[in-house]
């Protein structure tokens, strides 16, 4: 099937996944993972409708916005302090807040273009070596520090599911950031806004959205297999 195909078919499945769980939310955001992928495929998952595009990697995101500025674009993977710089101003979301370092350099580069940020804090629920992002007990404290950052606007949480085959190892990864993301809207502090629950990709959107996601981000079940600059 082509691009417009499949974006039809994961929005009728998120639709089936929101009709079967009284954890699901109103209304999904389906981002698609442009990372790899080259304008003219962007192009076509625009005509069949979407707006938001996640990226990677700054570089590689840097070449698209010149092309497509009107984008609603979103740095959806680790970000290094060095390239906050280009980002300011350019991305509706960056998904990957991981570090007081890291928050320190956005209101830094916002302060100075004298414009706010929005983030999601990055958790490792599953304590994965491989992915970025605070642990479970890290996060109270790191969201009270947030107050020190005033540019730098949280709106929710993200995480990645594990990459495995049974399911029954990823549904409580999601829950669990879901239970995270409603005990810390319950504390009301002051400078975070609890908008966004971002989890779900590719093989595991569905269950995603069964367990309250309003973001997932799905890049081959839209694109098709991976291509590797």
């Amino acid at each position: 099937m082509g691009i417009a195909e499949n974006i039809k078919m994961i929005q009728q499945e998120i639709k089936a996944a929101q009709s079967r769980s009284p954890h699901a939310a109103d209304d999904v955001l389906l981002l698609a993972v442009s990372k790899t992928r080259d304008v003219e495929m962007i192009r076509e998952a625009m005509a069949a409708g979407l707006q938001d595009f996640g990226e990677n990697k700054v570089q590689e995101w840097m070449g698209k916005y010149e092309a497509l500025p009107q984008v609603n674009w979103h740095l959806i993977g680790h970000l290094q302090t060095n390239k906050v710089k280009y980002l300011i101003g350019k991305t509706k979301l960056i998904h990957s807040l991981d570090s007081v370092p890291l928050a320190a350099e956005i209101e830094k580069r916002s302060l100075q273009a004298q414009v706010e940020t929005d983030v999601l804090v990055q958790v490792n629920i599953a304590e994965e070596d491989s992915k970025s992002g605070l642990l479970v007990p890290e996060l109270s404290a790191f969201l009270d520090k947030m107050a020190d950052f005033p540019h730098v606007k949280v709106k929710g949480l993200m995480t990645i599911g594990p990459n495995v085959t049974d399911t029954g190892q990823i549904r409580p990864v999601f829950a669990e950031l879901r239970r995270l993301f409603l005990q810390e809207k319950a504390r009301a502090l002051p400078h975070c806004q609890w908008l966004y629950l971002s989890m779900g990709m590719s093989y595991d959107y569905s269950i995603a959205v069964e367990e309250g996601a309003n973001i997932v981000r799905v890049g081959s079940s839209i694109f098709g297999p991976r291509l590797y600059l």
